[in-house]
């Protein structure tokens, strides 16, 4: 194949993909409501391989919301991960964050989760499922429920096409959260799903870029959409 065949084959992919994700951008926008809110999460992930499976990652967070307009959290997590086998992992990871709540002012929350993936490629494709048990603290309270920790159980899938000789992956994914500690009012509380694009820039640093479309029941029905940056730094 010649250089000038591949260029243009890498153009036209680039221009689905920045199509495909303006579309969906476009989509979600023109479906704002008043029970709708539009937010930018910022992220950084620094990842460390301690050991052939044994890996450390760190990653700072600052997310907004009311349109962007308001830090609705910012949060520091640390997660350590194990390579079971090539094909199935284990982590566990710690989260604190100082989160605004209903007096206009910023408290902190502190969350764990254990959690296991299994992976595997098909094609260019590759497909992943993570189960995750999670266990959330509030140090701000309303009432005794507030008290209570509040405990999930996450299913995530993700899809993802691999491009060896290119520099972008595109993906989708989608995860639902089912409360596992308290009487819940409904089965699922909240609902998530994104696609978003990899650009790797080396074999240590790559971007992401993701839209996600969020349903959230409780306390109260919202629908967010989020434009979710991510800078991540492998060394």
């Amino acid at each position: 194949m010649s250089i000038p065949t591949t260029k243009k084959k890498m153009t036209m992919m680039i221009k689905r993909i920045l199509f495909f994700l303006t579309f969906i951008i476009f989509i979600s926008f023109s479906g704002f409501s008043q029970k709708t809110d539009f937010g930018v999460w910022y992220n950084i992930s620094i990842k460390h391989e301690l050991t052939k499976k044994l890996g450390v990652e760190l990653s700072p967070v600052l997310r907004t919301f009311d349109n962007a307009s308001k830090i609705e959290e910012t949060f520091l997590e640390g997660e350590l991960s194990y390579d079971l086998t090539k094909f199935l992992s284990l982590a566990g990871s710690y989260r604190i964050t100082s989160n605004i709540e209903d007096d206009d002012k910023y408290h902190l929350r502190h969350k764990w989760y254990a959690g296991i993936k299994g992976t595997f490629d098909f094609w260019r494709i590759d497909f992943s499922g993570r189960v995750r048990f999670e266990r959330r603290y509030k140090t701000y309270f309303e009432d005794e429920d507030d008290r209570i920790p509040s405990s999930h159980l996450r299913f995530k899938a993700t899809a993802e096409l691999k491009t060896p000789s290119f520099p972008l992956n595109p993906y989708i994914s989608g995860e639902l959260f089912f409360p596992v500690n308290k009487e819940p009012e409904d089965l699922i509380d909240k609902k998530r799903f994104a696609a978003g694009v990899e650009y790797k820039i080396s074999k240590k640093h790559a971007i992401d870029l993701e839209y996600i479309y969020q349903r959230d029941y409780h306390p109260k029905l919202r629908y967010e959409h989020i434009i979710s940056l991510t800078y991540d730094f492998k060394f």
